[in-house]
């Protein structure tokens, strides 16, 4: 694949979260496109941790959206397994309950932690650095 394809191709993002008022906050956060210099973006939305492995198993996904909150399966400990156990796993973002459980993101591995209430201006901040490594640089 050619890099002027590889830059149309939308980027797929798996949001999970057991509340779909989270995952539509991330998803209205985000919008089709949080920089000019990224693809659009592809939701993929889950309320399961089953289906969050299903679909890493099946590739495809460029960024990882896990909600700490989730029960009975917390992002955190989702994310951690996700490290552990995928080769070249795409980055994880974990949104946290409090600001002060960003240590805990840090211990699941993730790279990046965004706190409950979601701020959205952090929230695309957050996403497009992890993106950025994702998409190859313009000639």
């Amino acid at each position: 694949m050619n890099d002027a394809t590889s830059r149309t191709m939308p980027l797929r993002v798996l949001v999970y979260s057991d509340d779909v008022n989270t995952r539509q906050q991330v998803i209205l956060a985000l919008g089709r496109r949080p920089h000019p210099e990224l693809p659009e973006l592809e939701y993929v939305e889950v309320a399961t941790e089953p289906v969050v492995i299903q679909n890493m198993d099946a590739g495809g996904i460029d960024l990882v959206i896990l909600d700490g909150e989730a029960v009975p399966a917390g992002g955190m400990g989702i994310a951690k397994q996700l490290k552990d156990e995928i080769y070249q796993c795409p980055p994880v973002l974990v949104l946290t309950g409090r600001p002060q459980d960003a240590w805990l993101a840090t211990w699941s591995r993730a790279e990046a932690a965004v706190p409950h209430p979601l701020d959205p201006i952090q929230l695309a901040e957050t996403v497009v650095s992890l993106l950025s490594s994702r998409v190859p640089a313009g000639t």
